[in-house]
């Protein structure tokens, strides 16, 4: 209750970091109810096609006569999903690596960098590609694996860095003497001293994965098929709307909704920072 009371109190201070947050709570309302309140169809309005905006639809219509405004609320749900799962297994799989590998030492820590240093050198953007021209799939929860697949290993490095040393500070040798079993050190008196850096982590996975996978729509390596944001660009650069002033919103309407998610996000990262962060907190 205490870290509610905190975490509201530092959002009130900040304002920038309130306006985030509750940007972000819309996205997600969006994500979960917005399929309750928005349709779109795949067969083609005859005489609707690239509409200006009107009370009937605000951001216009594409090239079929669908609502851009109702492609972007459908749009929002496969997009969070795989920017939110990518980033649970980026943070998990980099915490767990960093906090063992620094904690162990020796020879098992080597190894496993060792492992690591092979991810970090492989070219991420040019393997993903891969990957997803081969599996070929618009499964939201399958296109966060294949995003995560090389993203951890710089995790992984900072937070090995980071339980390095706290591994040789006094309230570890307590624990020690305590007998206290591995998962106990690295869970419960390791992993909250690099709290802070973990959340901070988890919203820039959120923001890189997004990023990727709009991208990995907006090339047509994935299959162009239902309705995401990164779709929403491709058809309007492969439809034409390039070459016509009527189809600026449709086009910009997407990019749109992807920049505000993403300055949100920015800007709420601070609540977190000072959140975790005791010097912050204190200032």
């Amino acid at each position: 209750m205490e870290f509610l009371k905190d975490f509201w109190r530092i959002l009130r201070e900040d304002k920038p970091a309130l306006v985030g947050g509750a940007v972000i709570l819309v996205y997600v309302l969006v994500a979960i109810f917005g399929h309750f309140f928005a349709h779109v169809s795949d067969l083609p309005s005859g005489g609707q096609a690239y509409l200006g905006p009107s009370l009937h639809h605000p951001l216009g219509t594409d090239f079929l006569g669908n609502d851009t405004l109702s492609e972007i609320i459908i749009g929002t749900r496969p997009v969070m999903i795989v920017g939110v799962v990518s980033a649970v297994i980026v943070i998990f799989v980099g915490v767990v690596v960093g906090l063992f590998s620094g904690y162990v030492g020796g020879f098992l820590d080597g190894l496993i960098m060792r492992i690591t240093d092979i991810f970090l050198t492989i070219p991420g953007l040019p393997l993903i590609i891969v990957i997803a021209s081969i599996i070929h799939t618009t499964n939201p929860f399958v296109l966060a694996i294949i995003l995560s697949v090389t993203a951890w290993a710089g995790l992984a490095r900072a937070v090995r860095a980071q339980a390095l040393s706290l591994r040789t500070s006094d309230f570890i040798d307590a624990a020690k003497v305590q007998n206290l079993p591995l998962s106990n050190l690295i869970g419960r008196q390791l992993l909250p001293n690099v709290g802070p850096y973990v959340a901070i982590s988890f919203l820039l996975a959120v923001t890189g994965a997004i990023y990727a996978q709009v991208g990995l729509f907006v090339l047509g390596v994935a299959p162009v098929s239902g309705t995401n944001w990164g779709i929403m660009i491709n058809l309007a650069m492969n439809q034409g709307a390039l070459y016509t002033s009527r189809s600026m919103l449709y086009l910009f309407a997407p990019m749109a909704a992807i920049v505000l998610l993403q300055v949100a996000l920015v800007y709420f990262s601070r609540a977190l920072d000072k959140l975790f962060n005791p010097r912050l907190r204190v200032q």
